[in-house]
């Protein structure tokens, strides 16, 4: 085992227990909020600080998903050890919701195999961070509009801004730059099971469409 496959693997145990735990402090220190409104919190900050690292990580800004289907970086290593050790927590937390979307396990289930896929094939760096960053730079956004909810702000201006912030930055994300990172991809001599993350991960489901819609018609219905 490389010395790289050895720090991803001390990153992944160390992110998994500590994301475990600031799941459970915060649980205490936001008890009279709901089960969602703590994993809210936490998705926000890996969301983050996941787009932060994955824009470090780019080696050519005139191409970010260049090189292709290339050995990752060191610090892309890092970026797909700390987002794995989130999605290996998010999909344990998920059991204990009240609600269980099989959507989200099974989206979890493949978004893990495809970091570890990354890490022990150590091919495809550039692509699946990329990936990573097209998939979350929404996300602070998404979860912003729900605790927002939660505290008292639902039907407000602030609200509102948070949800046509999500759907305008989703829509360039995933509808405009999506398909032809996923092109890209698939192009490139990349294992078949990482085209499939990749085609997973960045493929948008028809709740978040609807979102859409839905954030659309009331921003110009209240125009």
């Amino acid at each position: 085992m490389e010395e790289e496959q050895v720090r991803a693997i001390k990153i992944i145990v160390f992110g998994v227990i500590s994301w475990g735990v600031a799941f459970i402090l915060t649980r205490r220190i936001f008890s009279s909020y709901s089960f969602s409104f703590s994993n809210r919190l936490l998705s926000t900050a890996h969301a983050t600080i996941a787009v932060t690292l994955a824009t470090l990580s780019v080696q050519d800004l005139s191409c970010p998903v260049c090189p292709l289907a290339s050995k990752p970086s060191h610090k892309q290593m890092d970026v797909m050890a700390f987002s794995l050790s989130y999605m290996i927590y998010d999909l344990i937390c998920c059991h204990f919701d009240q609600v269980f979307s099989i959507d989200n396990a099974v989206h979890h289930f493949v978004s893990i195999l495809g970091f570890i896929a990354g890490l022990a094939y150590q091919k495809s760096g550039s692509e699946i961070v990329a990936t990573l960053w097209v998939a979350e730079i929404s996300s602070p956004f998404f979860h912003l509009r729900e605790i927002l909810k939660e505290i008292g702000y639902k039907d407000t201006k602030l609200n509102l801004a948070a949800d046509v912030c999500f759907a305008t930055i989703f829509t360039l994300a995933r509808i405009v730059c999506g398909p032809f990172l996923v092109y890209v991809s698939l192009s490139a001599d990349n294992p078949i099971f990482i085209k499939v993350f990749i085609y997973s991960f960045i493929f948008p489901n028809y709740q978040e469409i609807v979102f859409i819609l839905f954030s659309s018609t009331r921003y110009l219905h209240i125009l």
